[in-house]
């Protein structure tokens, strides 16, 4: 069965009706269990990492300030936390260092059977000494450079399709050659001041399947050939769907399944291994949310089964 990796702590206790539905990760794993994907003996669970080891993405005054209890009175301690956008909690710390984590598991599942799935992942908007837009530390940058400083892979092409440009991803990585950096995204939409990526394609404001579909393949088969990377880090948002709150691009839900049903296969199809998180995705419909982000998952299973298992 598929590699899957999540930690009870995803979900922490949290305002009901906050705009980030921290509920939808212990949602998506209970989807996942209800269907059939979690079995005996294929879903991992990550440990917490320090900050030391964190360090590696991010500056240390940056992790120090996150993990210390928010201080209200502090101006720019203030404004940190705003621009973030999540109110502190130990539990909010807690998943924190250890969702990025789970992100470098997974790769490292991949890198051993070929393809693996992380019920989280995707805080792309966080930056090596600030986060932003939900996002206080960067798994993707921190999972690519963790393997390249280990010599475990020497090349890795991150392919960021949330609906939002990776900013952070491509700041934190812009001095690292190995690391190849592409974002396609909605041009008008957050964040409003973004980061150059090696790649970024900006689409149109409610661009329909076949248009961004056709932009998917051609970018992702020209990359491999161009790149020819060790793995491929996928952040396969939910948030490109038509209804998402936040998303302003007009993608149906079969549109998605097809566009992660076509990043999985060519990989797998080229033999690169690839390791999937589920980005962004926005709904007041909390059960609805966890099974959009379910489609990468289910789609990986399938082809799992079908190329690797």
């Amino acid at each position: 069965m598929l590699p899957l990796v999540y930690h009870p702590n995803y979900s922490c206790p949290f305002p009901e009706d906050h705009r980030f539905v921290m509920s939808k990760f212990v949602r998506l794993h209970d989807y996942c269990l209800q269907h059939g994907l979690i079995g005996q003996h294929n879903l991992f669970r990550p440990d917490p990492i320090s900050q030391q080891v964190m360090s590696i993405a991010h500056d240390m005054p940056y992790l120090r300030m996150i993990s210390e209890q928010n201080d209200d009175t502090d101006p720019d301690n203030k404004k940190a936390w705003r621009r973030i956008g999540l109110p502190w909690s130990q539990g909010l710390i807690d998943r924190t260092f250890t969702a990025p984590n789970g992100t470098l598991l997974t790769a490292k599942l991949a890198l051993q059977y070929g393809m693996a799935s992380h019920l989280a992942g995707g805080t792309h908007h966080a930056h090596r000494d600030f986060g932003s837009g939900f996002c206080l530390l960067n798994d993707l940058a921190f999972t690519a450079l963790s393997l390249l400083h280990s010599g475990e892979v020497q090349k890795i092409l991150i392919f960021d399709l949330d609906v939002h440009q990776g900013d952070g991803t491509a700041a934190i990585l812009k001095d690292e050659p190995r690391a190849f950096t592409c974002s396609i995204h909605c041009e008008k939409n957050f964040p409003f001041r973004k980061s150059a990526s090696d790649l970024d394609i900006g689409l149109d404001k409610f661009l329909e399947d076949n248009a961004y579909l056709e932009v998917v393949e051609r970018t992702l088969n020209q990359l491999l050939d161009q790149q020819q990377p060790d793995i491929v880090l996928y952040d396969a948002g939910a948030d490109v769907w038509q209804g998402d709150e936040l998303g302003h691009l007009n993608i149906s839900w079969n549109g998605v399944q097809q566009r992660d049903e076509l990043v999985l296969k060519t990989c797998l199809q080229r033999h690169i291994p690839v390791a999937t998180v589920i980005g962004g995705g926005y709904d007041k419909d909390h059960a609805r949310l966890a099974q959009r982000h379910a489609v990468v998952a289910e789609t990986a299973a399938h082809l799992f089964a079908q190329y690797l298992d």
